[in-house]
């Protein structure tokens, strides 16, 4: 089957889990797609078998607690952010849960984490107004810039760029072996409320465009090598204070951009047409803030304290 509008409009919550007391702050899959793994505020995480659509293990950090989990290149090993103690990013072996190393420099709280691609490299940003990179490898830092606020910043599918927003306005890529000579490429974004944050970034798997969610509900879609602003998709009800910071995400055919919202629900846009393809409903009672797209399978995953796997239905795919 392949993502077509009909099939997008018959997207159901297929299974919903209530494993978690608190928001899920973060949501990823193993590269075969078999596997989702959430953090939690309530200092949980939990795996999950997307084939059987089952609970698989769960495990704890209340000493450090836990956020933008996410897997390396092996399916049991991630790296996270912490939330308590220190701002130290932790690289966790899922098998015996012990850690396997320590990331330590930043000096706030780390609000951007991203594994590349292709390698074990990853790239961290913090309110300490630092982006790092660094390699699984070593605990040492291996590459360090100052930036002027809340950074946001995310590897290219290929590994070998990376793009850093660190204002409102302004996103900037940068070659990874040679980022210590600055940008070769500067892109302004729409001038946004004074306030306004830019909440992530991600490139489409074709590499071709990238989206920029904000605090205001928007999402900016944009060409990946212009810069050139091809749709904003608006409509999300950001929260009371701008401070919602909602993930948005690419079907993995570089087709759809889909996002949650404040209100539980789940827009989907062409990514070609620029236009709103459906509004789903995930039954969430609180913000959707996560949502990602199985890279291998018909399935996607949203979360608000609750975990929804969606599928769609097949009776009601338009013909």
């Amino acid at each position: 089957m392949k993502l077509t509008d009909g099939v997008v409009r018959a997207f159901k919550p297929a299974k919903i889990f209530r494993d978690n007391s608190d928001k899920i702050n973060h949501i990823d899959y193993t590269s075969n797609g078999d596997t989702l793994i959430t953090s939690s505020a309530d200092d949980s995480i939990v795996i999950y078998d997307c084939f059987d659509g089952k609970q698989r293990k769960t495990a704890n950090s209340k000493k450090y607690g836990v956020a933008f989990i996410q897997f390396t290149h092996a399916n049991n090993t991630v790296i996270h952010t912490s939330t308590k103690v220190d701002d130290t990013i932790r690289y966790l072996s899922l098998h015996d849960n012990k850690y396997v190393r320590y990331f330590t420099g930043h000096t706030k709280s780390v609000v951007a984490l991203h594994m590349s691609p292709v390698d074990d490299a990853f790239i961290s940003g913090s309110l300490d107004r630092t982006i790092r990179l660094w390699d699984l490898r070593s605990n040492n830092c291996q590459g360090l810039m100052h930036v002027s606020g809340r950074p946001v910043c995310s590897f290219d599918p290929e590994g070998l760029i990376f793009a850093a927003g660190v204002d409102s306005e302004i996103i900037r890529l940068y070659d990874l072996r040679t980022f210590d000579k600055g940008p070769f490429a500067t892109f302004n974004l729409p001038q946004s409320e004074t306030g306004v944050e830019l909440s992530g970034i991600k490139f489409s798997n074709d590499g071709k465009k990238f989206i920029v969610p904000t605090t205001k509900g928007e999402v900016h879609l944009l060409d990946a090598f212009q810069g050139n602003l091809l749709h904003t998709f608006t409509g999300l009800a950001p929260g009371k204070n701008g401070d919602i910071y909602l993930e948005a995400s690419f079907t993995p055919d570089s087709q759809y951009v889909l996002s949650g919202t404040t209100d539980g629900k789940v827009h989907v846009w062409s990514a070609d047409s620029g236009k709103r393809i459906a509004i789903l409903d995930g039954m969430h009672p609180g913000p959707c803030r996560n949502v990602r797209f199985n890279p291998k399978y018909m399935m996607f995953a949203t979360g608000c304290t609750n975990l929804a796997f969606w599928i769609p239905d097949l009776n009601d795919v338009e013909k």
